[in-house]
């Protein structure tokens, strides 16, 4: 990465900490359908950040219905952390799809070492047989947790990442706002180093920049 974007990347981060997906996958009233705040697509890769991220201490449910603590399984592994959820109509789906077409384009060796981990930020709806279905359709090695909300959203701020509790509109429809961030943790230290928003998380960002974070350099 260019020195530029590192010297850029406070800025960013703070941009990417305020920028919320509302999904609903509803009509607002008065026929507006319902759009999730976005950035315009970029093809400049991660930030770096100036101050990387320790990763959050969150013991959750997985797929199985076992326990799964994030720190002790993912410890010394390439790991990507994305808070969404299986019923948001498009950022989550699309952030997945996105890492699951890059992951495929890397040698097998690379694939085996890089843990995708999806927390759910609608805990009350994903469950753990729900997660693992949806997961199935994007990677069946990706790891999906569910728990408690406020464990959930309490880990999701130690990363900048805003979660807000899903809420129901009049017309029975269910929203929910959370972050976009995908955050990229280091093999050798175990912390974010480089953050990807919903503009620059493409699978030819990704397929290019995956490889570096697998080996824990910076892209």
């Amino acid at each position: 990465m260019r020195t530029t974007r590192t010297a850029a990347a406070a800025a960013l981060a703070v941009v990417a900490s305020l920028t919320l997906a509302a999904c609903g996958g509803s009509t607002e009233e008065g026929g507006g359908e319902s759009k999730p705040a976005t950035v315009e697509k970029e093809e400049k890769g991660g930030v770096v950040l100036q101050r990387a991220f320790e990763k959050p201490d969150l013991t959750l449910t997985d797929t199985e219905g076992e326990e799964y603590d994030l720190v002790e399984e993912t410890e010394g592994r390439p790991t990507l952390l994305y808070f969404g959820y299986t019923n948001c109509p498009d950022v989550c789906p699309l952030t997945m799809s996105n890492v699951a077409v890059a992951k495929s384009k890397l040698p097998k060796a690379e694939q085996d070492k890089l843990r995708v981990v999806f927390v759910t930020s609608d805990p009350e709806r994903d469950t753990p047989k729900e997660l693992g279905k949806w997961l199935r359709g994007q990677d069946p090695s990706f790891i999906g947790l569910t728990g408690d909300f406020d464990t959930i959203q309490a880990g999701a701020r130690t990363l900048g990442v805003s979660i807000e509790p899903s809420y129901e509109k009049k017309n029975g429809d269910v929203v929910s706002t959370h972050g976009s961030q995908l955050l990229a943790f280091s093999p050798e230290d175990d912390k974010a180093h480089v953050l990807y928003t919903e503009g620059n998380a493409t699978p030819e960002v990704l397929e290019k920049e995956l490889p570096a974070l697998i080996e824990g350099r910076n892209p």
